[in-house]
């Protein structure tokens, strides 16, 4: 199309104040009505983004969010974006507002895979298409879901330690018990340490989930660990975040880069600490290709255009969900030139404290 489009997103930051002056039964960062309305008038698509607030505190849904909807107003659509501040409930709550404003699709990053299935379920009772983007929702059938392998992020983890720590003792700090792409991590990663377990090479001597992809929370417990015992040669972290508060925890102790650190998503102060020897290897998830691919997936489905799928996989529903998968990168001290060509961080940004 070549008629203007509109963008409309709502980010949540609350007051207070704001939270008194919304309309009642109104979702606390609901859209105003006139964005839905406009793109129905102008016969746009309309796709409705909602997002879980823990994901949204970590730098890379910053680019998800940009680079969904700046690819999906070039091919025409209308984005809305919600952020949920009270997790899952007021997700749900937000959910159904945006049905009440006629989108013509539901893409969901969910705050819990599981608890989140019924609400799935009566939105595309209600004719709605939804896709789970990132995180596989669990126990519902699903038009599409769309993310990076997270069974190979966690097999990268173990590659990478496997050759840089073949013997010693292993942290393991896993994501969210809520989030399904946590287990995967882990099973990927056991695949590949397992073996070094049974020959007794590797041992892991603890290994702990967390609520949420927090950093305060893996400061919290990670640092309760360390007060028993820093005795390790690896941490494996769910995460950056996750790995950002292991590596504050141990320049405390002035043992940072001692102890072989991993985690994921390629977060810019990971990049510096690990140009800086601070930390081994992050895994890299190309979030440009990610998110195009699933603007472009959300409007063929709203449009019932059919997109090849590239795998059919099991959420619990008993129907397998046409998936969408992308293939992470290790990245290295060596190889940190691959987020760089990709713009995905500047050579200034990542080198800002050592000489290149």
């Amino acid at each position: 199309m070549k008629q203007a489009v509109s963008v409309c997103i709502a980010f949540l930051f609350l007051s207070c104040s704001a939270r008194d002056a919304r309309p009642p039964g109104q979702p606390s960062s609901a859209l105003p009505q006139t964005g839905a309305e406009q793109a129905a008038e102008e016969g746009k698509i309309t796709i409705g983004f909602s997002v879980a607030t823990d994901t949204f505190i970590v730098e890379r849904w910053n680019k998800d969010v940009k680079v969904f909807s700046g690819a999906a107003q070039e091919l025409g659509g209308n984005v809305i974006v919600q952020l949920s501040a009270g997790g899952i409930r007021e997700q749900i709550a937000q959910i159904n507002y945006m049905v009440n404003q006629n989108i013509d699709i539901l893409v969901v990053i969910a705050h819990d895979t599981e608890l989140i299935a019924g609400a799935v379920k009566q939105v595309r009772d209600a004719g709605i298409p939804v896709i789970a983007y990132d995180r596989m929702i669990q126990g519902t059938p699903l038009d599409a879901y769309i993310s990076f392998d997270s069974q190979e992020v966690g097999r990268q983890f173990g590659t990478a330690l496997r050759k840089a720590v073949p013997r010693g003792k292993y942290l393991v700090v896993n994501g969210s018990l809520h989030d399904i792409n946590s287990f995967q991590i882990s099973m990927g990663l056991h695949e590949i340490v397992d073996p070094l377990i049974a020959a007794g090479a590797v041992q892991i001597e603890r290994e702990i989930w967390l609520e949420e992809w927090s950093f305060d929370e893996a400061l919290e417990k990670i640092s309760e660990i360390l007060e028993e015992t820093t005795a390790f040669d690896a941490i494996v972290c769910g995460n950056d975040a996750i790995a950002q508060a292991a590596i504050q925890l141990l320049s405390e102790r002035r043992m940072a880069g001692e102890i072989a650190v991993v985690g994921q998503d390629a977060e810019l102060i990971s990049c510096q600490y690990i140009v800086e020897d601070l930390q081994l290897m992050t895994v890299y998830k190309p979030i440009g290709k990610l998110a195009s691919r699933a603007a472009g997936l959300a409007m063929a489905i709203a449009e019932k255009r059919t997109v090849p799928h590239d795998m059919l996989l099991e959420n619990g529903s008993g129907v397998r969900i046409p998936s969408y998968i992308e293939k992470p990168v290790a990245v290295f001290k060596e190889n940190m030139e691959v987020v760089i060509r990709d713009g995905f961080h500047s050579r200034e940004d990542v080198y800002r404290t050592v000489l290149f």
